[in-house]
């Protein structure tokens, strides 16, 4: 009886000393900084010292006026730059799938932005959009068309680097919408085939049985786009004014200042607000999967 028992209790058992590693890990790089974060958020506090001071620093966070600026171009920069990168990726990965010849090489070149450096995307294109020597606004101005301030116009600037964005990131896009198109059986196409119309094609097989891939693009791109930086600051360091300020440049600009404090709020809030979007979506995207 016992030789018969010992093994399915080693089986039962053993996997489990797997989760080990990994939650020291989860627990030393997730769990340990994040109670801190919230820790230190609620105190006045240099490298040294910290004195606890409730919810004063929320208090300050709130009134700021950045910060109403800066919630609301985040809300703006990630459900245009989501938004955009669906609109345009699904029709390119439709277009790369289809038999077109040296769609290898255009896969590649759409794709070769993912690859770059943010920071050298941003510096390139504050160049590129460069109001007077700009190389845009020079060829703009082949067509008779005036020049633009594209980073200094306070109307223009959140939308400008937006565009940027939308350019940089519509490739890894693209990749997960091949995926899904790929993936889906080619007896649909043969059927749609026979009604030789291409927008058949796209509203009764493309779009519903690439439904996860969407749903991914979306989440993944609206996830970046709230906690966007690196290209904001490269390229307008939130200016100009608090144009295009977003939440994470604002908590930036409060570290630099000195209020750790404050910024360690500010990335309380951005934390809440992440959770407060993103799961109801994701929760959303899943029932509609399962209703599929």
């Amino acid at each position: 009886m016992e030789a018969t028992l010992r093994p399915k209790t080693v089986l039962r058992t053993y996997p489990h000393w797997f989760y080990i590693p990994a939650g020291i890990v989860f627990a030393i790089f997730f769990v340990v900084p994040t109670v801190l974060a919230f820790y230190f958020s609620l105190t006045r506090w240099t490298l040294f010292d910290a004195t606890f001071i409730g919810l004063d620093n929320y208090e300050r966070f709130f009134n700021d006026p950045q910060l109403t600026a800066g919630l609301r171009n985040t809300f703006i920069y990630a459900v245009l730059t989501s938004g955009l990168k669906v609109v345009i990726a699904l029709p390119l990965a439709m277009l790369l799938t289809s038999s077109i010849r040296l769609k290898g090489l255009f896969r590649g070149i759409i794709f070769f932005p993912v690859l770059v450096s943010t920071v050298a995307v941003g510096i390139t294109f504050g160049a590129l959009m460069q109001p007077s020597i700009g190389l845009i606004n020079t060829a703009l101005g082949v067509f008779g068309i005036p020049r633009i301030d594209w980073l200094g116009d306070p109307d223009l600037a959140l939308f400008s680097v937006a565009l940027v964005d939308v350019w940089k990131g519509v490739g890894i896009a693209m990749v997960i919408f091949i995926a899904g198109i790929l993936s889906i059986p080619l007896d649909y196409f043969d059927a749609a085939r026979l009604e030789g119309e291409t927008w058949i094609k796209f509203r009764y097989v493309i779009l519903p049985l690439s439904r996860n891939a969407t749903f991914t693009v979306i989440l993944l791109s609206f996830i970046s786009g709230l906690r966007t930086f690196d290209l904001i600051w490269t390229m307008t360091r939130g200016g100009p004014g608090f144009a295009s300020d977003v939440l994470t440049s604002v908590i930036y600009k409060q570290y630099q200042a000195g209020f750790y404090g404050l910024s360690a709020a500010g990335n309380v809030v951005l934390f809440v607000l992440v959770t407060i979007l993103v799961y109801p979506l994701m929760r959303f995207f899943q029932r509609v999967e399962i209703e599929l």
